[in-house]
């Protein structure tokens, strides 16, 4: 249970202000978890699409835009996994950036976890707490949550908020919320092609591909051997198509995820086949009033689980060697958490390659200007 502080939020927003359908948004992510649990055969995470999410949500967008985002998404990452094209992209990506990219993530989850707890959202504005009630809570779920991680303490947070949803907000009325179509044109697929995807682009290619696939080896070793990027840009383009059909929320796998996972002990396909499992049978039985009932669950258990996330997706960086290795995931994480992620990697990008570059050019002018004249010099008696 430990990535649902993430992927609850998201997906009551989308259900809340951008009128998609609770069943169309929980089955997806369902879906791809018990894929998961076949495929990877370990805890790799599902998420929403983060950045397309948070700006579907603050622009009020309606569910054939971001069901076309999603449909692009999918074409786009199946073509990357399915040629290959993505595992040789990422050799260019070297640890130090990768961890910028985790660095910026976790910055991101405090962020976020800051904005529930002191600014509510203004779906969960009638059941939250005030400011001055709600951070000295959401602090104290940080603390429980990081010392008791070896134990399934989210899974009792999560059972506790459960509890709370169920008494403030009431039961939900049974069966499945209603699912439509998308209504799909060429004006729709360019808006949500400008305002969605192209936002979103960078950050799933790092933090849904390469990330994962990075943080997998860091704590499963020889396990992971399945988790490659290939594989993680095809099972989630696989999602947003199926997604994308159903005018439901777009998914992704994300590194910041599976460090929760890990964190709260998670070890093997287990956990997100019982997550995904789960999730379809909300979908499938309780989507009708899920709606009504969820703006209710504790925001400071939302945020308590969020922020621990945050701060051990953080604790990534602890494995970089060296100054260069520091300033550059340093320069990363600041650029992408305070501009954007596509900037942060560009800027990493030049810093690493750059000298990199100018070493190759100095060697060849090197060999090439001096080199003849040294063998010439050799072959003298």
């Amino acid at each position: 249970m430990a990535d649902l502080g993430v992927l609850v939020p998201i997906a009551v927003a989308l259900i809340v202000k951008n009128g998609l359908s609770p069943t169309a948004v929980l089955l997806p992510a369902g879906a791809l978890y018990v894929a998961v649990a076949a495929v990877y055969r370990l805890p790799v995470a599902v998420q929403p699409l983060k950045a397309l999410g948070a700006i579907a949500i603050a622009q009020g967008l309606g569910s054939d835009e971001i069901a076309a985002a999603a449909l692009i998404m999918g074409v786009v990452f199946v073509a990357l996994g399915a040629t290959g094209l993505i595992d040789h992209a990422g050799r260019a990506f070297p640890r130090a950036l990768i961890r910028g990219v985790q660095l910026t993530v976790g910055l991101l989850f405090l962020k976020v976890a800051w904005g529930l707890v002191a600014d509510p959202p203004s779906s969960f504005s009638e059941h939250a707490l005030a400011p001055a009630w709600a951070v000295p809570l959401g602090v104290f779920v940080v603390g429980v949550a990081l010392i008791l991680r070896t134990r399934p303490i989210a899974l009792y947070l999560v059972a506790l908020g459960v509890l709370v949803m169920l008494v403030e907000g009431g039961l939900p009325s049974l069966g499945p919320s209603a699912l439509d179509l998308p209504s799909l044109s060429a004006a729709t697929f360019a808006a949500a092609f400008t305002a969605l995807v192209v936002p979103q682009l960078p950050l799933t290619f790092a933090n849904s591909c390469l990330a994962p696939a990075d943080a997998a080896r860091t704590y499963f070793g020889e396990r992971a051997r399945r988790v490659t990027p290939g594989r993680l840009a095809t099972t989630l383009g696989s999602a947003n198509l199926f997604s994308g059909a159903i005018a439901g929320m777009p998914v992704c796998h994300g590194a910041g995820g599976l460090t929760a996972h890990y964190a709260f002990g998670a070890r093997t396909g287990r956990a997100p086949l019982a997550l995904g499992l789960a999730l379809v049978a909300v979908a499938l039985l309780l989507g009708s009033g899920l709606a009504a009932v969820l703006t209710a669950f504790p925001l400071t258990i939302l945020a308590g689980l969020i922020a621990t996330a945050g701060v051990l997706h953080v604790g990534l960086l602890r494995d970089l060697r060296g100054l260069n290795e520091w300033a550059i995931a340093g320069v990363v994480g600041a650029v992408g958490f305070g501009l954007n992620l596509a900037v942060g990697l560009g800027v990493g990008l030049v810093l690493w390659w750059t000298p990199v570059l100018l070493r190759r050019i100095r060697s060849e002018w090197w060999s090439s200007r001096y080199a003849p004249h040294f063998r010439r010099q050799s072959t003298k008696p």
